[in-house]
C-alpha cells in the first residue's frame, strides 16, 4: 500500500481554474504513480460523478486502477458495472500536475461545484476532495458534527477500529 493523503488546506483558484495543490499531496500523487518520474507531471484522476456529489474526488493512478480491477471483475452488462464504468470511466477527467504544483481544472469542474475564489482540500485516505469551502462547511463538516453528536460525551472514535464486522 502506498502512502495516505492527510491534512486539509485552502488554496485560491485563479480566473483560469488554476490551483495549487498541497506539498504532501504531490508526494503522495507522484509515489502513486507508476509512470512517474522526476521532472515529469504526475498523473492523477478527478471523478466528478452525477448531480448529487457536490465535490470532486481525486485518485491517485493506483488507487484508480485498483477501482478499474474491481469494476472489470463484474459481470459485463450487469447494471452495477454499467453505472461504476459510467461514474469513473465517464464522469471523471483524467490529469497532471504541471511544472510549478499546480493542477487545472476546467471550467465544467468548476461550475458543477460551484469553485470560485478558493478551494478547500481534504484527505480522505487513498484519494482527496476538492470542495468549495462553503459547500464543505455546509453539508460534510455539518453531516460529521451531527453525527459526533449523536455518541456520548466520553466516546472515543478509535473503538470503531477495534469493533468486530457487523457490528
Amino acid at each position: 500500500m502506498s502512502r495516505r493523503f492527510r491534512g486539509e488546506s485552502r488554496h485560491k483558484v485563479d480566473t483560469k481554474g488554476r490551483v495549487s495543490i498541497p506539498a504532501s499531496f504531490r508526494r503522495v500523487i507522484e509515489a502513486a504513480d507508476p509512470n512517474w518520474t522526476s521532472g515529469s507531471p504526475p498523473e492523477l484522476v478527478i471523478v466528478y460523478g452525477d448531480h448529487r456529489r457536490s465535490y470532486l474526488e481525486c485518485y491517485t493512478m493506483e488507487a484508480i486502477d485498483e477501482v478499474d480491477a474491481k469494476i472489470d471483475a463484474l459481470p459485463r452488462g450487469s447494471m452495477e458495472r454499467k453505472m461504476l464504468q459510467r461514474l469513473f470511466h465517464g464522469q471523471s477527467f483524467p490529469t497532471s500536475i504541471d511544472e510549478t504544483g499546480r493542477l487545472v481544472l476546467p471550467a465544467k469542474l468548476r461550475s458543477k461545484i460551484e469553485l470560485e475564489g478558493e478551494a478547500f482540500f481534504i484527505a480522505a485516505g487513498d484519494t482527496f476532495q476538492i470542495w468549495k469551502p462553503e459547500t464543505y462547511e455546509a453539508e460534510e463538516a455539518a453531516r460529521t458534527e451531527a453525527w459526533l453528536d449523536e455518541l456520548p460525551d466520553d466516546f472515543d472514535p478509535l473503538e470503531f477500529l477495534d469493533a468486530k464486522k457487523g457490528e
